[in-house]
């Protein structure tokens, strides 16, 4: 797995000190909102720290919701006409005797074949000296082949390379040529500095003279992550990428190695160009991201997808989002279309929890006080208001979505309650699992929330729950937590 001649794990820069989300009283503030997100760079970080450095992961770097939704989970395919299915449970919190926890889980619709948008790709290309080591241009060419195999003529694939300068080394090759593909990344050598901000401005270009509406526009940044020649702040790259991201061009960023690895800078630059970001750490998940992630996430189904949660303050006391730290939002802004939030592509899944305390003695149930908004056809450009809630006296909450169609503007609304109907006397298989590997990313941060959190217990949990696992990625998690366990002393 690990090639042992890579750099020791520094310490990690500390701008991105992650903030947990703390209780709420709901009768304070009922409604929570964030943005979902299908990121999974910090488990991959996390096990290569455990798995090939024998190290704790530096608590930055862990980020519970990347860690959920690493795996898959078993969800219904959504009901035709809408873009992804919802799934809601409520069960015992497996750490705290005193609090439920609460699961919401969102699958993205597949799209066959005949429906997938051709791909105009530009491929940018860290090649600076420090990009030599094994595991990083090395592992990139080898992953690079799996996804050429999936291409065909109606595909253009773009190379652009940056070191001390910056070369166009594809232009927009048909992707049924996929010889020549292969050819120019083999070619490929790291030396020199690392002109990253130029490199990204010629990617741009190239996208925009090749672009296409039908296709998915989009720029694949592989990198170890330094841009330290030209437009380096990263303010000044999220703004050149948010505008790049208006005129439809998106950015989806694949981190190797580790050391000077900056992962919240890659991390808010894939989040400003409507992608994702994945962190390569070995030839397995090189394949899992190039087969099948990749595909996924390249084909978005819905954009800007904002979940609002209403709490029924005579049902629940109080509660805490689990992880998302750096997606939540302020409630005004679910409903302003100008606000950017997470995309879900084909066939993805998205899982988020909230632990919650139930109210003692059930009140009458009142209804919140939102101002009414008017019904009525929405103005022109306007998104459709959603209606008042009212609880009816078994509802627990109203989880509120809204989202964009990939080439619309303006979002749809729609929404779905939970009652005592969605309470299980014992968590489901997805739910088993996924609060398991939550329970380990709070081990990992010393979270202030993990109560008696315990590796046994994520142990335990973890296999009851493993389910077919027919890649083997349920089992290796399992081999991180027993890692994670002998070293934590």
């Amino acid at each position: 797995e690990g090639d042992t001649d890579t750099e020791e794990p520094g310490e990690e820069p500390q701008p991105g000190d992650l903030i947990e989300n703390d209780w709420v009283e709901t009768a304070e503030e009922n409604t929570s909102t964030f943005s979902i997100d299908v990121d999974t760079a910090s488990y991959t970080q996390i096990r290569n720290y455990l798995m090939n450095y024998n190290y704790m992961p530096p608590k930055n770097i862990v980020r519970i919701e990347e860690m959920v939704n690493y795996f898959d989970y078993d969800y219904p395919k959504p009901e035709e006409g809408r873009p992804f299915s919802v799934t809601m449970e409520m069960a015992d919190s497996p750490w705290r005797s005193d609090t439920k926890l609460v699961m919401f889980g969102l699958q993205g619709k597949n799209l066959d074949a005949d429906e997938r948008p051709s791909n105009n790709l530009v491929f940018l290309v860290d090649v600076s000296g420090s990009m030599s080591s094994s595991n990083k241009l090395p592992l990139l060419k080898k992953a690079f082949k799996k996804l050429v195999e999936k291409l065909d003529e109606n595909d253009k694939i773009s190379i652009v390379t940056y070191a001390s300068g910056v070369s166009v080394v594809l232009d927009s090759v048909s992707g049924d040529k996929k010889d020549e593909i292969n050819a120019a990344m083999d070619s490929l050598v790291a030396s020199g500095a690392t002109s990253g901000g130029d490199g990204l401005q010629k990617a741009y270009a190239i996208a925009e003279k090749n672009y296409s509406s039908d296709a998915n526009n989009r720029i694949i940044l592989a990198t170890d992550g330094d841009f330290n020649v030209g437009m380096t702040s990263t303010a000044e790259l999220v703004s050149y990428i948010e505008t790049e991201r208006n005129k439809g061009i998106f950015l989806t960023i694949l981190g190797f190695g580790i050391g000077n690895y900056q992962d919240d800078k890659m991390e808010q630059l894939s989040n400003a160009g409507n992608g994702n970001y994945f962190y390569v750490d070995s030839e397995k998940e090189a394949e899992k991201i190039f087969t099948f992630d990749l595909m996924g996430t390249m084909f978005t189904i819905a954009k800007d997808v904002k979940l609002q949660v209403v709490f029924n303050p005579a049902k629940i006391a109080k509660y805490r989002l689990v992880g998302y730290e750096n997606r939540v939002m302020n409630n005004q802004d679910f409903n302003d279309d100008t606000k950017d939030a997470g995309e879900i592509g084909a066939g993805h899944r998205v899982t988020a929890f909230y632990e919650v305390f139930l109210t003692e003695k059930p009140a009458e149930t009142p209804e919140t006080e939102t101002e009414p908004e008017e019904g009525g056809e929405p103005a022109e450009g306007e998104p459709a208001a959603e209606p008042e809630t009212e609880f009816g006296e078994d509802d627990f909450l109203v989880l509120k979505m809204r989202y964009k169609e990939p080439d619309e503007d303006i979002s749809k609304y729609m929404d779905t309650v939970m009652t005592s109907a969605n309470i299980l006397a014992e968590m489901s298989q997805n739910m088993g699992f996924a609060s398991a590997v939550a329970e380990f990313g709070m081990l990992l941060r010393d979270s202030k929330f993990k109560a008696d959190s315990s590796y046994d217990s994520v142990l335990n949990r973890a296999q009851a729950n493993i389910g077919e696992d027919k890649f083997g990625y349920r089992g290796e998690f399992l081999e991180m937590v027993e890692r994670a366990k002998s070293l934590d002393k």
